[in-house]
């Protein structure tokens, strides 16, 4: 790092140290973004943790929906606190059901009678995860807003959902004969259509994120986690570090991947190097397996830039020995020493300790997302989708949640509160409690959130049709 960025962030009152920012004329904000746990948990029977005393990990509640409040597909949820280390409980979730209303093209009569009279063209289902940091304001904003978008999106491109291949145009219009043909040769699927929808909510959702927050004077972001099941298939949406999967029988399927600064190291370092105003001479782009000190000057070290899947040989110059634009190893790794996450929501203000670097530039709003046919298999009584915080994934593999699925779903089937006692249970195993499932002493100290959806009840009829 530069002498002027420690100087800065350690020795704010010394040489170098920044000028007192001129005065603001004050402006109206609007009202804060009021604290609240989702919609479907009021009425549950779990309380807050005991004011007296700090929160033990093997005493936080566990709360769940009331007996009677049934989620979509008779999903399970379940969420704990973290153990103190924020106030609140930045973990956000939503879900219902999605209704995409009929958009056509016709006098603007028409469109009147459409939008007061609205035809329910299609549904679906909607489960999401939304993991805060920085304050729970983003996921919040993210829970109540990311599903009012992405419907909005389906209904742009309803009609040529229903068509196959989609139309080249949407209003029906043949200007060229072979549209349908450039069509086929591109591979555009029905699929493709609601992928794009996901895309383009999410960035709709981010942008709503930035200018309410702006307005309000807060900051902040979130990961998030989406499935949506749409004309028999579950669509999972993620941006950020949760994760789903699909546990069946003899299987466990990834349904997403995470985004840190590790996996995204090539795309953040690229960004760097095409942009390197970006990094205020403050950083360097490039990745060492280990902080560079004035020693290493003169020698060759191992490094690699953003073209480099492998590893390569430089001589150290005193460029290199800036702070690294990713450093840390595993959970660990940093995005310029200060975000853990390389996609999510939010965090538009967000800047480098006592420089003037953002890290929105180097973030993505843009999910990956992944399409599961469930007309395709054949699904067996016990398969479920596990959708969680990273809170679970940090102290459980894939193998494990699925080991403990497995062993519980069988001898609960006439339980109908299964598949939220299911999700009761995996939060327990990350708590270090005696006799754990896992046999192991594992505990985790931040916010879980746990979505469990069963699959085989929607496989015996339709399922969103």
């Amino acid at each position: 790092m530069s002498a002027g960025w420690f100087r800065r962030r350690f020795l704010p009152g010394g040489p170098g140290g920044p000028l007192p920012a001129a005065p603001r004329s004050p402006r109206p904000r609007a009202s804060p973004v009021p604290y609240r746990r989702p919609r479907f948990l009021r009425g549950s029977a779990s309380g807050p943790a005991a004011p007296d005393g700090p929160r033990r990990p093997d005493a936080r509640p566990v709360r769940c929906p009331a007996r009677g409040r049934a989620l979509p597909w008779n999903a399970g949820y379940a969420e704990i606190i973290n153990a103190e280390k924020s106030e609140f409980n930045e973990d956000q979730a939503a879900c219902g059901k999605l209704s995409i209303r009929r958009c056509e093209f016709g006098p603007e009569e028409d469109q009147e009678w459409l939008t007061l009279c609205p035809e329910e063209f299609l549904t679906g289902h909607y489960w999401a995860l939304f993991d805060g940091h920085g304050g729970p304001a983003a996921a919040i904003l993210a829970a109540n807003t990311l599903h009012s978008c992405l419907r909005r999106q389906l209904e742009a491109i309803g009609e040529g959902m229903v068509a196959t291949p989609p139309p080249m145009h949407l209003s029906g219009r043949c200007v060229c004969p072979s549209d349908p043909q450039f069509v086929e040769e591109k591979g555009i699927r029905t699929e493709d259509l609601v992928i794009g929808a996901l895309e383009n909510a999410f960035q709709e959702c981010d942008e709503v994120i930035r200018r309410e927050l702006e307005a309000s004077g807060q900051v902040g972001g979130c990961t998030a986690l989406v499935a949506v099941s749409l004309k028999g298939k579950l669509y999972v949406a993620n941006a950020g570090d949760s994760r789903a999967i699909l546990v069946r029988r003899d299987e466990v399927q990834p349904l997403s991947s995470e985004f840190t600064p590790e996996t995204e190291r090539q795309r953040i370092q690229q960004l760097a190097f095409v942009y390197p105003e970006l990094l205020a001479d403050e950083f360097t782009r490039l990745e060492f397996p280990r902080r560079l000190k004035g020693d290493d000057l003169g020698q060759k070290v191992l490094f690699r830039d953003y073209y480099m899947s492998g590893w390569s040989y430089k001589c150290v110059e005193k460029s290199d020995l800036k702070y690294p634009l990713i450093h840390g190893q595993g959970r660990q790794a940093r995005l310029l020493g200060t975000l853990a996450v390389s996609r999510g929501l939010g965090d538009h203000q967000l800047r480098v300790l006592d420089t003037n670097i953002h890290l929105k530039p180097f973030l993505l709003s843009v999910p990956q997302v992944t399409v599961l046919d469930l007309d395709q298999l054949e699904l067996q009584e016990e398969d479920v989708v596990v959708m969680a915080t990273d809170g679970l994934w940090d102290v459980l593999s894939n193998e494990q949640v699925a080991q403990l699925v497995r062993s519980f779903l069988p001898g609960n089937r006439e339980d109908p509160h299964r598949f939220s006692e299911l999700a009761k249970m995996l939060i327990h195993s990350t708590q270090a409690k005696d006799g754990s499932p896992t046999g192991e002493e594992q505990v985790s100290y931040d916010d879980v959130s746990v979505f469990v959806i069963p699959l085989y009840s929607q496989s015996q009829g339709s399922s969103g049709h």
